[in-house]
C-alpha cells in the first residue's frame, strides 16, 4: 500500500532559519566635524581673523594691521523619510502567523525593533553620502533636489582658497601611490594648522584599504594593524604623524575624493541634532498600517577653505 501525497505541498518551516537584517556600513562624518544647531534655513558661519603688522621702531604711534570679521553661509535641506506598511499582507504567510499578535487590529509587531535597526542604518548612511555627495539642484537617492552644495564640492578646485596639488589629480588612487599622493597632500597643507590635533584625512573606505595595503607592501616600521579601528561606523587610524588621522566613511562610497584639513572646521547646520536619532513609529487605525516618519534638516559648509587639500578627483 502506497501513501498519496499528491494533494500537499510540500512542507517549508518557515521560521525555523534566523531573520537576517540587511544593515549596511552606516558612516558618521558628524563625530569628527562642529555641529551647529538650531538652523531653520539659512545661517552663517561667523569667522573673526586678524591679520597682525609689525613694525620697526620704539614709539609707534601709527596703528596698523586689521581685524576682520567675515560670514559663511549654511543652508539646511529639509529631508523626510515616511512609508506605511500594511501587515495585513503577512495574513497569509507563516511569516505574519509567527511574528503578529492574535487579531484582526495588527498594533503591535515583533519585528518592529529590527526594523528600527534598519531605518536608523540606512538613515545614517544617507545623511553621511548627503554630507559629502550632495551637489546644488540634483536629484539623489540620499539628498533629493536641494539648492545646496556637499563637501565634495565645497573641499575642490572650485572653492577659492583650496589647494590641490597638481601631482595628485592625475592618478587614481591605489595602493602603490597611497604613501605618495598622501605625503603630497601633507606637504602641501597650510604651516598655520600644522599643530592641530584634529587633522584628518577624509577618503572611501575602499581607498582607506588601498592605503593600508599601501603601508604592508611598503613594510613601514610604524604600521600595528591594532592601530586601525573599525568602529562600526567608520574605519580610522593615525598617519605616521602624530596629529593626523585617516578615516574612512561610507560619505565617500564610490567617490575617489581625498581631502585634508582640520575637521573642527567643517561645520554640519542642522535643527535639533536629536533628530538624527530620534523618529517616530506608529501604528495608524485609519488606514491599518504600521506607519514611520524621519523628519530633519542637513546642510554643511567650511570655515576657512585654504587650511584644506584635496586630491580633486571624482
Amino acid at each position: 500500500m502506497s501513501l498519496n501525497v499528491s494533494a500537499l505541498s510540500d512542507f517549508n518551516n518557515e521560521i525555523a532559519g534566523e531573520l537576517l537584517l540587511k544593515t549596511v556600513y552606516a558612516g558618521s562624518t558628524m563625530e569628527y566635524i562642529t555641529i551647529q544647531e538650531g538652523v531653520k534655513y539659512l545661517e552663517p558661519i561667523n569667522l573673526f581673523e586678524v591679520d597682525l603688522y609689525m613694525q620697526n621702531g620704539t614709539c609707534v604711534s601709527s596703528a596698523s594691521g586689521s581685524a576682520q570679521f567675515t560670514q559663511r553661509n549654511i543652508q539646511v535641506c529639509p529631508r523626510t523619510s515616511f512609508d506605511a506598511l500594511c501587515l495585513k499582507d503577512l495574513d497569509t504567510k507563516y511569516l505574519g502567523i509567527s511574528s503578529l499578535e492574535p487579531g484582526s487590529y495588527n498594533t503591535t509587531w515583533k519585528l518592529a525593533e529590527g526594523y528600527s535597526t534598519l531605518l536608523v542604518n540606512q538613515f545614517q548612511k544617507a545623511n553621511d553620502q548627503f554630507l559629502w555627495q550632495q551637489v546644488s539642484g540634483s536629484t539623489s537617492t540620499f539628498g533629493g533636489t536641494c539648492a545646496v552644495d556637499g563637501l565634495n564640492v565645497l573641499i575642490s578646485g572650485s572653492t577659492s582658497g583650496v589647494v590641490v596639488p597638481s601631482s595628485v589629480t592625475g592618478s587614481a588612487f591605489s595602493s602603490a601611490n597611497a604613501l605618495t599622493v598622501m605625503d603630497t597632500m601633507i606637504e602641501n597643507l597650510s604651516s598655520d594648522v600644522a599643530d592641530r590635533d584634529d587633522l584628518t584625512f577624509f577618503m572611501s573606505v575602499s581607498n582607506f584599504r588601498k592605503y593600508v595595503a599601501g603601508i604592508r607592501a611598503a613594510n613601514n616600521f610604524f604600521f600595528d594593524p591594532a592601530s586601525v579601528e573599525n568602529r562600526g561606523n567608520l574605519v580610522q587610524m593615525n598617519y605616521p604623524y602624530q596629529n593626523i588621522k585617516v578615516v574612512g566613511t561610507v560619505g565617500l562610497q564610490g567617490s575617489d575624493r581625498v581631502v585634508l584639513g582640520p575637521a573642527k572646521q567643517i561645520v554640519a547646520g542642522t535643527d535639533l541634532m536629536s533628530d538624527f536619532s530620534e523618529f517616530q513609529l506608529w501604528y495608524d487605525i485609519n488606514s491599518d498600517t504600521l506607519r514611520h516618519r524621519i523628519s530633519t534638516k542637513l546642510g554643511v559648509n567650511i570655515a576657512f577653505p585654504e587650511y584644506w587639500v584635496s586630491n580633486d578627483r571624482a
